[in-house]
């Protein structure tokens, strides 16, 4: 899952003296290091989000901010638990064939929000949906385990030989075309949640708007005002509404993490995502118990771009890779708990070796930037045709830091390296469509399996290949992962995978991520976990909690 990497601004903090606020009515001063909710609503939910969804259609959206919004109204076969692990949603119950080819999923007796029962046929309908060509939906390569998913996205097939059917209104069958260890896992993705085929169908594109949207999770759709806000209300109908305390949820995009940071001190937001760096000593220090650091199955990169000079030779993306100094960019630029990434695969990931790596791992900083400028040599780069490239990022705080540290270290190279901001947003549509030579992403489990990773790099994963990496051997191997049955095989051939992938270097991994959470003491049931999700429906308010 594409995640925002942000960051903080050297801007000075809300403090020292007395600032008044005005928030839903209600003045307050908050002088000095101290802050405190005002918010007497305990069924509301104020949340900085990291920035603006592009949509808010399951099946087309990308990113870890829309995935927020989208995952408190919509629910997959599989759904997190409030530590975020997968557990049973839609479907209250499944079996397994013997080969491990198909499984069959009996639908809950649940509702979608208008009070029309969700049905299998709903699923059918959202499969094909996903993978029709038609819909292009950019993350459909996901979903490629699916008996002829392949080809039906690839208009080979109609999308009624997709390998899903309804044997009846309650019961769901999926066929595989082989065995997939971490289904249940993908089966939670925003990729499998079901869209509504009686809504879809009637209203077309103007199924999303407020007035016409339904959902079958805890909450739905009241508002979108763009750039300011989007307002979602408990679902009456979900099957668990009796357990759901939280009645009202408003996010705010915050790419601005400072900005957002201050609110949250104003009393303005519950929780927030993204801290700035330079903070973390402060919010220890001043707000003991409300900054959320947790170990984030996720690896923050450098996209190349392979469609175009200078990076469609491999000596110049090597070069490039090896003049990043790892340790500082996540000890002394990051310094939240970020770990430095010679590998594509974070680590301890199941059922994988792990020993792939970029060779360069153990050399000194002087031996990379010497063999970095042989290789520019050869490639043709020097004092009298100096490697120049721009370097694309999303605008905020951290990751302005981190372009500005990239900057610096590329010059040690000779490398003249312009930076070109943008909001997320544009950011990652400029990325899509290849407006870039070099540029910041990220990535974090959409499951727990190697192959998460690697399909960044697979020919099939279409526009998810954001770079256009692609290697018939590395694809080979892939493949061959899929039909090994044997765990061991399987993860050594992933491992052989990585191994080819990081030597054609179409990624630069610079650090394993952590997540970064600023949370109210007055937020209960808050859990960090590995994939960075906490749906609201287990959270609680405890508007009596203070925060300092």
């Amino acid at each position: 899952m594409a995640q925002a990497r942000s960051g903080f601004s050297r801007r000075a903090l809300l403090g020292g003296g007395a600032v008044v606020a005005v928030v839903g009515g209600a003045a307050f001063s908050l002088g000095g290091g101290a802050m405190r909710h005002t918010t007497s609503d305990a069924k509301t939910l104020n949340r900085g989000n990291a920035a603006e969804p592009d949509t808010l259609d399951p099946q087309k959206i990308q990113t870890s901010w829309e995935n927020n919004i989208v995952g408190d109204m919509f629910m997959g076969l599989m759904t997190e638990d409030v530590a975020g692990n997968p557990v049973l949603g839609a479907a209250q119950s499944y079996t397994q064939s013997d080969d491990g080819l198909t499984y069959t999923f009996k639908i809950r007796d649940h509702k979608w929000s208008d009070g029309q029962p969700v049905t299998a046929d709903d699923f059918v309908f959202s499969f094909q949906r996903i993978l029709d060509p038609k819909t292009a939906a950019q993350y459909a390569s996901l979903l490629y385990p699916i008996k002829n998913a392949q080809p039906v996205n690839g208009g080979k097939m109609p999308v009624t030989a997709l390998g899903v059917r309804a044997i009846d209104a309650r019961t769901l069958e999926m066929n595989f075309e082989y065995q997939v260890p971490y289904l249940p896992q993908l089966l939670r993705h925003y990729t499998c949640m079901p869209v509504p085929k009686h809504v879809v169908k009637k209203y077309g594109d103007q199924w999303l708007q407020a007035q016409n949207i339904v959902t079958n999770g805890a909450y739905v759709l009241k508002e979108w005002v763009p750039n300011d806000h989007i307002t979602i209300v408990k679902n009456p109908h979900f099957y668990d509404a009796k357990n759901v305390t939280i009645e009202t949820v408003n996010f705010y995009p915050s790419q601005d993490y400072a900005a957002a940071l201050k609110r949250f001190r104003a009393g303005e937001f519950d929780v927030t995502n993204g801290v700035p760096s330079s903070e973390f000593t402060w919010l220890r220090d001043n707000l003991p118990g409300v900054l959320r650091v947790t170990p984030y199955v996720s690896v923050s990169y450098v996209q190349f771009n392979l469609t175009k000079a200078p990076f469609n030779d491999v000596r110049v993306r090597q070069a490039v890779s090896m003049a990043i100094d790892r340790e500082i960019m996540a000890n002394r630029v990051m310094r939240a708990g970020e770990s430095p990434a010679y590998t594509m695969v974070p680590p301890h990931m199941p059922g994988y070796p792990g020993k792939a790596r970029l060779d360069y791992k153990t050399w000194p900083m002087a031996q990379k930037i010497a063999k970095a400028k042989a290789l520019l040599a050869e490639a043709g780069y020097g004092p009298n045709n100096p490697l120049k490239f721009e370097y694309a990022f999303q605008g905020q705080s951290d990751a302005r830091l981190v372009a500005v540290a990239l900057q610096s270290m590329w010059k040690g190279i000779d490398a003249q390296v312009s930076l070109h901001p943008a909001d997320p947003q544009v950011h990652y549509n400029d990325l899509r469509r290849q407006h870039f030579q070099a540029a910041w992403a990220g990535w974090s489990a959409d499951y727990m399996d190697a192959k998460d990773f690697l399909f960044l790099g697979q020919t099939s994963s279409n526009d998810m290949n954001i770079g256009r990496y692609s290697d018939p051997k590395f694809d080979a191997l892939v493949a061959q992962s899929d039909v090994t049955r044997d765990p061991a095989a399987r993860g050594a051939i992933l491992q052989q995978a990585e191994q080819l992938m990081l030597d054609d270097a179409p990624f630069a991994p610079v650090y394993y991520a952590v997540s970064r959470n600023i949370v109210s003491k007055q937020v209960r049931n808050w859990i960090g976990n590995s994939i960075n999700i906490n749906r609201t429906r287990y959270l609680r308010l405890d508007r009596k909690a203070a925060d300092v």
